[in-house]
């Protein structure tokens, strides 16, 4: 079922983080397992921002979390020296929870290579890596991510999130969406519906070196769309060859660090509600996300099917 939420102000920057925590807490009951941010904050540009994971959530309270974090700190250590070795500097480090992080750092090489390596580690996980990009998912509603990792004082341009019910996959963050879009900075993909031709693309494009973390089904979008732009493709172009490169029933958005676009499968069988204005366009798959954050008397309208649009901030 799944519910996606999105929203691009235009010109100016908002309490994204609250806003889109609203979005998302209306399409609670279309996903109550886990819930995902892509948050596109006002950060100075100058230096990545990498959230990564060194292991899962354990659930509060358990028994189990002393020994579990004695093992997650062991595997940051790792992180550390992998970053050292690779010329890495990180600026700031933040301990957002015993199995999450968040590096500001410099480094100018290549970020596929970077990636790959830090990911050589045991249960390592890039969520994303970004100059503006804030990736956070996690188990739980959008209020308990939300309250776990602050994010209610993230002011910003856009945003996208997700609120899942695990269907294909399992109740874990690595199945969580979004999904970075590796190995670009500031590329993130949410997902409704369901591919049908997932596991060809996918050894398709395993054997072209593309990575992939989960098997749910739509980080095949994310990679997809990674394997387009590696080749020279726009963001628009990669959209409009998934229309014909995905098989099944989609509807997804996705965001680059100045941008935000939406594409619907030509059957358009996964809902989408949409309003846009001169200064904001916000989306969601029930008209109920749109309302929470605008209240008021407005239009919406459904896209159509096949239909790809994107905005600029």
């Amino acid at each position: 079922m799944c519910g996606i939420a999105g929203l691009i102000h235009r010109g100016k920057s908002s309490n994204v983080g609250n806003e889109l925590q609203a979005m998302l807490q209306a399409l609670k009951h279309r996903g109550p397992d886990s819930t995902g941010y892509a948050l596109y904050a006002d950060n100075d540009g100058q230096n990545f921002i990498m959230r990564f994971k060194v292991g899962e959530n354990v659930g509060e309270g358990s028994s189990s979390i002393n020994e579990d974090e004695s093992v997650y700190d062991k595997r940051k250590e790792l992180v550390d020296q992998m970053l050292k070795s690779l010329g890495a500097k990180v600026l700031k480090e933040e301990k957002l929870t015993p199995y999450s992080y968040r590096y500001e750092m410099q480094y100018d090489e290549d970020l596929m290579d970077f990636s790959k390596k830090i990911e050589s580690i045991e249960s390592v996980e890039i969520l994303s890596i970004g100059k503006s990009l804030e990736l956070i998912k996690d188990l739980g509603d959008a209020q308990e991510v939300l309250d776990r990792y602050d994010l209610g004082k993230v002011r910003g341009t856009h945003a996208i999130g997700h609120a899942r019910m695990a269907t294909e996959s399992g109740v874990d963050i690595k199945s969580a969406h979004p999904f970075w879009g590796y190995p670009f900075s500031d590329v993130s993909v949410v997902h409704n519906g369901q591919l049908t031709n997932y596991w060809n693309n996918r050894r398709m494009l395993e054997n072209k070196g593309m990575r992939f973390m989960s098997e749910c089904d739509s980080e095949l979008i994310a990679v997809y769309l990674a394997e387009k732009m590696r080749n020279g493709a726009t963001l628009e172009e990669g959209m409009k060859d998934s229309l014909s490169g995905l098989d099944g029933v989609f509807t997804y958005f996705v965001a680059t660090k100045d941008s935000l676009g939406m594409a619907k499968d030509t059957m358009a069988a996964k809902p989408l509600v949409l309003y846009e204005s001169d200064d904001l366009v916000a989306m969601g798959s029930e008209e109920i996300a749109i309302r929470s954050i605008l209240p008021q008397e407005i239009d919406t309208y459904d896209p159509f099917d096949g239909e790809v649009k994107v905005w600029q901030i």
